[in-house]
């Protein structure tokens, strides 16, 4: 299998919504750009099963619960090369940070939970069943985040500059819980930067992965 990059998307969305970001992503030399479609089972047992074979080898990048399921990854031994995580949930360490999805999704069914979530740009007519959405968001509210695992790339927590301060704080804590981790902030954006600002955050996944490889790397 070729060197890949595997994009891995959130709660209330599906592969498609990578789509503007992926012209952006042109040009990683010798890297293939997959995005599967997740089970969306509600059960991070099976959804770490599900993506482990494609992303051990291979660099991943993720916004909201994409970007969580790249940390259990990371956390589970899955051998990342590299990975850019956008705004992952933090568990206990941000109590109170998903209260208004919450809210969203009691009182304005998926299509709440989406703009609660994502902001304007969520697509609706693109997002799974409530159901789905349901156990989805249960899975990722009781979410408990660990240290990336020996052996794993080096690890990029991402946060908008225009999303709020509990955004900021929870990924601040998230990078001192876990070792140390790095933190970039993807200008102009939210938390929905792969809608809202997707030339940014690819230009950020884009270096990172530069960094990675180094001088004598040719992924970007």
């Amino acid at each position: 299998m070729r060197p890949r990059l595997v994009l891995l998307h959130g709660a209330a969305t599906t592969a498609e919504v990578w789509r503007r970001m992926l012209p952006h992503l042109d040009g990683l030399d010798g890297l293939d750009v997959v995005c599967p479609e997740r089970p969306c089972t509600g059960s991070l047992e099976t959804e770490v099963a599900a993506l482990a074979p494609l992303c051990a080898d291979a660099a991943v990048a993720g916004v909201s619960g994409g970007a969580t399921l790249g940390l259990e990854l990371a956390a589970r031994g899955v051998p990342l090369t590299a990975a850019v995580l956008h705004e992952p949930a933090a568990g206990s360490l941000a109590p109170g940070l998903l209260a208004h999805v919450a809210e969203g999704l009691r009182t304005g069914g998926v299509a709440g939970f989406g703009r609660a979530l994502y902001g304007p740009s969520f697509d609706a007519g693109a997002a799974p069943g409530r159901a789905v959405v349901e156990r989805e968001f249960a899975m990722f509210r009781g979410f408990e985040p660990a240290a990336p695992a020996p052996g794993c790339g080096p690890v990029l927590l991402t946060v908008g500059e225009r999303s709020p301060a509990a955004r900021h704080a929870s990924v601040a804590a998230l990078a001192r819980h876990c070792g140390g981790l790095g933190r970039e902030v993807v200008p102009g954006g939210g938390h929905a930067v792969h809608l809202d600002v997707p030339e940014a955050f690819a230009a950020v996944v884009r270096a990172h992965l530069r960094r990675v490889a180094g001088p004598a790397g040719s992924t970007a």
